[in-house]
């Protein structure tokens, strides 16, 4: 990108990302497209298309396009909707990598924590429950100071002990999450259905 095309070619990536903040998904897809074809080694091109298209559920699509968006940049950033994308095609073997990558460059505590979600919802998908609860156990209850990845750790906790048919174990995790935040997703109504 060089001079004026590269203004405009950011603007347009600039307006594409709006859009795609806003959930206006196809929109989003339709700026971006002529960037995509004209500049295919702009990891931002890349990895933008591909959470669009993760968005719109294409998962297959969305890992060609971030695993494109991986070697331009050697990010390991979308590693945790690369898994979940796997997750969904139930492609395990391939998740597993994806975590194992996230896990050894442990980037930020957040990036980490949603690798860990997918992989233990994932390891629940198989049935593997107590391997997914001791994935997650890994995350202090009590944290000196509570950040939204512990909220969200605690959240999933609660999921997979529902799964597993501990509903007294659910339904105290459930509790811990709606005392710190009460309008965390669909906790209040997580714990109405578990009476």
């Amino acid at each position: 990108m060089a001079g004026r095309d590269a203004s405009k070619a950011i603007e347009r990536l600039h307006r594409a990302s709006e859009a795609f903040q806003r959930e206006r998904y196809d929109d989003a897809k339709r700026m971006l497209g002529a960037l995509h074809r004209g500049y295919p080694q702009a990891s931002g091109v890349r990895e933008l298309m591909g959470l669009i298209l993760y968005r719109q559920g294409r998962y297959a699509e969305a890992i060609e396009e971030l695993e494109v968006f991986v070697s331009l940049s050697g990010s390991t950033d979308q590693h945790p909707v690369l898994m979940d994308c796997c997750r969904a095609l139930r492609r395990y073997g391939r998740l597993e990598e994806y975590w194992a990558d996230l896990r050894d460059v442990s980037p930020s505590p957040e990036l980490v924590a949603e690798g860990r979600i997918v992989a233990a919802g994932a390891l629940g998908d198989r049935g593997r429950f107590d391997d997914a609860m001791r994935l997650l156990s890994r995350v202090p209850l009590e944290p000196r100071k509570v950040s939204e990845y512990h909220v969200r750790q605690w959240y999933a906790m609660a999921d997979l002990a529902e799964r597993a048919g501990d509903l007294p174990g659910a339904r105290r995790l459930f509790v811990k999450v709606r005392t710190i935040d009460p309008s965390f997703f669909d906790v209040a109504e997580r714990l109405a259905n578990l009476r």
